[in-house]
C-alpha cells in the first residue's frame, strides 16, 4: 500500500524553519538519563536483591526474567505499531509519555518494595517485572520515537543524539555506581524511591521539551503489513543486523570485564570500576567530538568510522595483563563507543525519513519497535556466547585460579570475539544504502 507523501515535505521544511532552543533540546535530551537510570539499576542490581538479600530460589528468577526478556522483545513493535496508528488531539506519543511516566517510575519503586510474607515474593517479583515490561516499553519507545519527528536535520540530530548520550552516560553511571552507596545507608526500598522521584523529575523535564508535528502522517498499515514493510526495506535491514552486532558487543564487554579482572588482571574486583569508569568518563566527552563528525561527513562514513575506532581499542584485551594497560584500553574503547551509540539513532532516523518518502506515513514507532525487537536478543547472544566459551576452555566456578585456557578464553571474549562481530558489523553498515553515493570509504 503506496500514497504520495503529503506531509514529509513540509514537516522537514517547518521543522528546520522553527529552529529549537538549546535549553528544550536539552530538556528533552534529558528524558534519556530517566532512561538509563532505573534500567541499569534494574539490570545490574534487582536480580542480586531477589537472590542474595531475599532468598528466592535462583531456578524461579532466571524463568521469570527469560520471561521478562520475550515479553520485552514482543512488545516493541506492537506498542510502535499502535502508537504510528494512534491520533489523539495531544499527539501520537505524548499522551503515552504523559499517562505512562509516573505509573512507571512507581512500579520501578516498588520493585523495591517486596511483600512481607516471603511466599508471595516471587508472585510479587514476577507481577511488578511484567508490569515494568509494559510501562518501560510504552515510555521509552514513544520517548525515542519522538527524535527522528522533531529534529530533522542532520546538524540537530548529530547534536541532540550528542546530548541523549552525555545524559544517558551519566544516568548509566548513577544506576550502576550510587546503589551500593545507598542501600547499606537507606535500604533497598528508600533507594528505589529515591530513584524513582530522580527518574520522574527527568522524564518530567523532558516531557516539556518535547513537540509532535500534528499533521504528521498516520500509518494506515495494519500490524502485518507494517511488519511486512518494514523489514522489506534494505536500508533498514542492513543498519538493524549492524546495530544488532554492536548491541552485543556493549551487553558483552561489561558482563566479560568481572571475569577479565579477577582471572586476567588478578586483581580485586573493584577495578571493574576503574575499567568501566575508563570507558564512560572518556566516552562522555567525545559523543559530542562525535556528533560533529556525523554533521560533516554523514551518518554512514561516522558509523564506519566508530566501528573501526570501537574494534581497534577491543583487540589488546586480547593479549593484556597489566592494570595500566587495561585501563588505557578501556578508555581508547570509551572513544569508539561514543560515536556508535551518538551514530545508531541518527541512521535510524534517516531509514524512517526514507520510508515516508516511499509510504508517505511517519513510521517512527514501527522502526525503533522493530529494531528493539532485534536488538533485545543480543542480550541472548551473549549469554550463548559467554557460557559456551567458559564450558569450553574449561572455566571452573569453584576454583580461584583458571587454567590458562579459560583465561585466554577470557581475553578473546573481551577482544577477538566482539572485533569479529564489529567486522561483520561493519559490512553491513557498509552495505547501508543511505549516502553511500557520497561515501568515499
Amino acid at each position: 500500500m503506496e500514497r504520495k507523501p503529503v506531509t514529509g515535505t513540509d514537516m522537514n521544511s517547518a521543522a528546520s524553519r522553527v529552529r529549537k532552543p538549546l535549553f528544550r533540546k536539552a530538556a528533552y535530551s534529558s528524558g534519556n538519563l530517566s532512561v538509563n537510570l532505573i534500567a541499569q539499576a534494574f539490570a545490574t542490581y534487582l536480580v542480586y536483591y531477589y537472590v542474595d538479600t531475599l532468598g528466592v530460589r535462583p531456578a524461579w528468577i532466571s524463568l521469570a526474567m527469560i520471561g521478562h526478556g520475550i515479553l520485552g522483545a514482543v512488545l516493541n513493535p506492537l506498542i510502535g505499531h499502535l502508537s504510528d496508528r494512534t491520533r489523539t488531539r495531544f499527539g501520537r506519543r505524548i499522551p503515552y509519555i504523559a499517562f505512562g511516566l509516573l505509573p512507571l517510575c512507581a512500579v520501578f519503586a516498588l520493585l523495591w518494595k517486596p511483600p512481607s510474607d516471603p511466599a508471595w515474593t516471587f508472585l510479587y517479583f514476577v507481577a511488578m517485572v511484567f508490569l515494568y515490561d509494559i510501562l518501560f516499553v510504552m515510555v521509552v519507545l514513544n520517548y525515542s520515537a519522538l527524535f527522528p519527528e522533531m529534529y530533522q536535520s542532520i546538524r540537530d540530530r548529530a547534536y541532540v543524539s550528542s546530548w541523549r548520550q552525555m545524559l544517558g552516560i551519566v544516568g548509566m553511571i548513577v544506576g550502576v555506581a550510587v546503589p551500593p552507596l545507598l542501600y547499606p545507608l537507606l535500604g533497598w526500598e528508600a533507594m528505589g524511591m529515591i530513584f524513582g522521584a530522580v527518574a520522574v523529575l527527568f522524564f518530567v523535564l523532558s516531557l516539556w521539551g518535547s513537540r509532535e508535528n500534528p499533521r504528521a502522517a498516520q500509518s494506515a498499515f495494519r500490524l502485518m503489513e507494517a511488519v511486512k514493510h518494514t523489514l522489506g526495506n534494505r536500508a533498514f535491514v542492513m543498519y538493524v543486523l549492524g546495530s544488532f552486532l554492536v548491541q552485543f558487543t556493549f551487553v558483552l564487554l561489561p558482563a566479560g570485564i568481572p571475569f577479565f579482572t579477577k582471572y586476567v588482571l588478578v586483581r580485586e574486583e573493584s577495578f571493574n570500576t576503574l575499567l568501566l569508569g575508563a570507558i564512560f568518563v572518556t566516552a562522555i566527552p567525545f559523543v559530542f567530538l562525535w556528533g560533529r563528525i556525523t554533521e560533516r561527513f554523514g551518518p554512514r562514513r561516522g558509523a564506519l568510522a566508530a566501528v573501526l575506532c570501537y574494534l581497534a581499542a577491543l583487540l589488546p584485551f586480547g593479549f593484556i595483563h597489566g592494570g595500566t594497560a587495561a585501563i588505557i584500553t578501556a578508555a581508547a574503547v570509551g572513544i569508539g563507543l561514543a560515536g556508535l551509540m551518538v551514530l545508531l539513532d541518527v541512521m535510524l532516523s534517516e531509514v524512517i525519513d526514507a520510508d515516508e518518502r516511499k509510504t508517505g506515513f511517519r513510521r517512527e514507532g514501527m522502526y525503533f519497535g522493530m529494531n528493539g525487537f532485534i536488538v533485545r536478543w543480543g542480550v541472548s547472544l551473549q549469554a550463548a556466547v559467554m557460557g559456551m566459551v567458559l564450558e569450553m576452555t574449561g572455566y571452573r566456578a569453584d576454583s580461584p585460579v583458571q587454567p590458562p585456557s579459560a583465561v585466554t578464553g577470557i581475553q578473546w571474549m573481551l577482544g577477538g570475539i566482539p572485533a569479529a562481530a564489529l567486522l561483520l558489523a561493519f559490512c553491513f553498515f557498509y552495505a547501508y544504502p543511505i549516502g553511500k553515493k557520497t561515501s568515499s570509504l
